[in-house]
């Protein structure tokens, strides 16, 4: 199953609800959504700095991936972003695959 990077930040309401619920019950309700799009959450890490939470998640698809998103982002409690992860072996395949392609002003 494909591996997704969620990295968010909590709005000042979304701070307010962590404060009131708790970092476990936002960890588990993370997962519980995961699991009802099809997926898993495999970690889940508060941090500090650019991002208040960094999750890795395995979702059957991009769709089901951007539900995650959109559902968390119309919450309005917490924006984020996603980048889909590759393992080596597929970055590998990708090096492999050499499509046509004529950079700009390359004349062709």
């Amino acid at each position: 199953m494909p591996k997704y990077l969620f990295q968010a930040n909590y709005t000042a309401e979304g701070l307010k609800g962590l404060a009131k619920d708790g970092a476990t019950k936002r960890r588990d309700a993370a997962g519980a959504l995961a699991e009802s799009l099809g997926g898993k959450l495999e970690c889940f890490y508060f941090a500090f700095g650019s991002d208040d939470v960094v999750a890795i998640a395995d979702m059957p698809d991009n769709a089901a991936a951007a539900a995650l998103s959109i559902t968390v982002g119309a919450s309005g409690a917490v924006r984020g972003r996603i980048t889909p992860l590759m393992t080596a072996g597929e970055t590998d395949k990708a090096l492999g695959n050499h499509g046509r392609y004529s950079p700009p002003g390359s004349g062709s």
